[in-house]
């Protein structure tokens, strides 16, 4: 059962351990009432908590990054949270076990902007609630990855693209206002010659599919400033 929308839920228990050395498994994960990760630093639960690209969080110590840690637990509200929920928790978490504080400023960064390609954008505007929650429905095979984005805005797509582009934050600059419903498929890697029907890659998939495109740039851009952090207090 999903929580309901307007909860802000905080871990009503959260067990906080070191990764094991041979421990490989990674990524953030929802299921059931259990909220947990596997193998992340606090650097990598800070992008996923708050949105950014590593380039966009300065300060703190070497550790924030080399240290890496297994976090378990359940919220303390009824029902399974979405996506901005569990990035709530996260950030609540940060702050009490890790001690967290941080202030906001704009830097100039080397980024990528989404703009409109010379031919339009090829994008349907979305019949869903546009205050309800947007959705990212994939999987993958040989032939590409295929993602049904739903009630999705430029701004949630640039966040989401940002975790493909290796640190470097993703900015919307398209002027395209609303939510959107529409399927990218695209290749991690050059397709193989023997894979015929493979899509392309992320770059020539966006521009051909979506009519947008997205572009190298500098821009003024948001950036997370460490005030100060501790390694986790105890479960």
């Amino acid at each position: 059962m999903a929580m309901a929308t307007d909860a802000d839920p905080a871990f009503e228990v959260a067990t906080i351990k070191p990764s094991a050395a041979e421990w490989n498994n990674t990524g953030f994960h929802n299921g059931g009432r259990r909220v947990w990760c596997d193998n992340e630093s606090v650097r990598s639960i800070m992008q996923y908590a708050y949105g950014v690209s590593g380039s966009q969080i300065v300060g703190g110590q070497d550790w924030l990054a080399s240290a890496f840690y297994v976090v378990d637990g359940v919220p303390d509200a009824t029902g399974l949270p979405n996506e901005k929920q569990s990035k709530g928790m996260y950030q609540k978490l940060l702050a009490d076990r890790f001690k967290l504080t941080f202030h906001r400023e704009k830097r100039d960064l080397p980024v990528f902007a989404i703009r409109v390609g010379k031919s339009g954008a090829k994008l349907a505007k979305s019949q869903g609630d546009p205050n309800g929650l947007p959705d990212e429905t994939g999987n993958g095979d040989r032939n590409g990855v295929t993602v049904r984005y739903t009630n999705v805005s430029m701004e949630q797509l640039a966040a989401n693209l940002q975790t493909m582009m290796n640190g470097r934050p993703v900015v919307d600059e398209t002027g395209l206002f609303g939510r959107f419903d529409f399927t990218l498929k695209w290749t991690m890697d050059e397709a193989p010659m023997s894979e015929p029907n493979a899509a392309p890659g992320l770059f020539t998939a966006i521009q051909e599919q979506l009519g947008l495109k997205l572009e190298g740039t500098r821009a003024q851009t948001d950036v997370i400033v460490i005030d100060h952090v501790a390694r986790p207090s105890a479960n």
